[in-house]
């Protein structure tokens, strides 16, 4: 029964990661740019984030759900712009410059976990696709209780993690490939695509949301 748990929490994490978003296109230009730990570490920060937002979507946290059913637009808005402005700065982000900070010694995992961290929770409307992961599988606090639901958000945050060591790890495999004038290229193409994926979420505030079917 744990297990069985655990696994279908790993299945859940892995399925809500997959999607390469701006924080995808983050992770997989830091582990071009400064190396795998840092890529893998920065979508350890995203997994960190993913499950605060399944822990919220399980235990169906009221101020949370009822913050984003009251603020959805504003949570685009800001979130949007938030991605927006790591986008900036990704794009006028100098190789040689990171390159000879990695050299010293000057890059900080940590800093990489917490950024990544507040990118992911910059846009708290993601706990909807976990509300909707653990509806297609039956899955809720009166059916599992807080015991076995731990299980299963902890094979979330595995399955979550798991996805981002693949994939910076696979990234990580081609990186010798790359010149520092490969890595401009890759900065401003990823800068680029961040800010219009930013942007995206920012022009989506027209779209209406169904969030109360959702959340009901």
């Amino acid at each position: 029964m744990l297990l069985s748990l655990f696994i279908r929490g790993v299945v859940i994490g892995l399925v809500a990661s997959i999607p390469l978003g701006p924080v995808g296109v983050l992770c997989v230009q830091r582990t071009l740019s400064k190396g795998h730990r840092s890529g893998f570490v920065s979508g350890l920060g995203a997994a960190a984030a993913d499950t605060i937002f399944a822990l919220a979507a399980f235990f169906s946290l009221a101020f949370v759900l009822g913050f984003i059913r009251e603020n959805i637009t504003l949570i685009k808005v800001v979130g949007g712009l938030c991605v927006m402005m790591v986008g900036v700065y990704i794009f006028s982000l100098n190789p040689v410059v990171q390159i000879r900070r990695n050299r010293a010694g000057r890059t900080s995992l940590w800093q990489d976990f917490i950024s990544l961290f507040l990118v992911t929770l910059a846009n708290p409307a993601f706990v909807l696709v976990f509300i909707g992961l653990f509806a297609t599988f039956g899955f809720s606090e009166q059916t599992l209780g807080m015991g076995l639901g731990t299980v299963m958000i902890a094979g979330v945050f595995c399955g979550a993690g798991g996805w981002w060591l693949g994939l910076t790890s696979v990234v990580s495999l081609l990186r010798g490939r790359f010149r520092p004038r490969h890595l401009f290229w890759i900065n401003r193409t990823a800068g680029a695509v961040i800010v219009l994926l930013g942007a995206a979420t920012v022009l989506m505030m027209f779209v209406n949301t169904p969030v109360d079917g959702i959340l009901q």
